[in-house]
């Protein structure tokens, strides 16, 4: 299993990251890697890459404006994700840990960087949406 941990501080009140993030159906809307979300339903929704490969998400927990986890699986990996979201005045303190584990032993020497890559690129995207 591998694990992959990004920690931010985002100019915003935890309110609006909170329902940023939690608003899956807009996400490609500002999401740069990808090109659209289908909600299941209340507990499942799945993303599509820009190259329209699926990963599908099964919501565990959720704690408004808190903590917020998910199950995820595609074709190359299975595992499980972790958001904290503390208050700190008007700045959130995000803190996000992905845990997963490699279907194809192949790729199991890639799949740090690409979560940390991932990770970073969340982060990115969400501060400039935030910014608007």
């Amino acid at each position: 299993m591998t694990t992959s941990n990004i920690k931010e501080s985002i100019n915003c009140d935890v309110r609006k990251v909170w329902e940023t993030v939690l608003a899956i159906e807009k996400y490609s809307q500002w999401r740069s890697d990808l090109s659209k979300t289908e909600v299941i339903n209340e507990k499942q929704f799945i993303e599509y890459t820009k190259d329209g490969f699926p990963t599908t998400f099964t919501i565990t927990v959720v704690e408004p404006y808190e903590r917020w986890e998910f199950d995820m699986e595609n074709s190359n990996i299975k595992g499980h994700w972790t958001g904290i979201f503390t208050s700190k005045g008007n700045k959130t303190q995000i803190d996000f840990t992905e845990c997963v584990t490699v279907k194809k032993i192949i790729m199991k020497p890639f799949v740090k960087s690409y979560l940390r890559k991932q990770q970073a690129q969340f982060v990115m995207d969400l501060k400039k949406v935030l910014d608007k």
